[in-house]
């Protein structure tokens, strides 16, 4: 989430809102960063989760499995998996709907396909 926050302008400390659930970073478009591991079902509903998703901004859910229902129809999905290294990770990039299907298909174009 950090290289997210980067490239959306976003300034200061962006760490995991493990406590709060869902933080808000300010800039020049809106992250909000949502932690959902320690979810209990029913908190779901009154988190306002829809409410987050629904607004201007960019939404990076950590955990969206533990959300079943909550996510747009259109969205794009981001996986995170080891590397060969420590100091390396792996992106899998998973599109939902045309938009981020032509993304994900103008992203294949730019740099390396590792």
């Amino acid at each position: 989430v950090q290289g997210l926050a980067a490239g959306l302008g976003v300034s200061g400390s962006v760490r995991s809102p493990t406590f709060t659930l869902i933080h808000e970073h300010r800039g020049p478009v809106p992250l909000f960063h949502v932690d959902l591991y320690r979810l209990e079902a029913a908190e779901l509903e009154s988190l306002g989760l829809e409410e987050v998703i629904d607004s201007p901004g960019v939404t990076a859910i950590e955990w969206p499995e533990r959300a079943p229902g909550v996510l747009p129809r259109e969205h794009l999905m981001i996986e995170f998996r080891f590397g060969p290294t420590a100091s390396e990770r792996c992106l899998r990039l998973i599109p939902r709907g045309g938009r981020y299907e032509r993304l994900v298909a103008a992203l294949r174009g730019c740099g390396s396909s590792r």
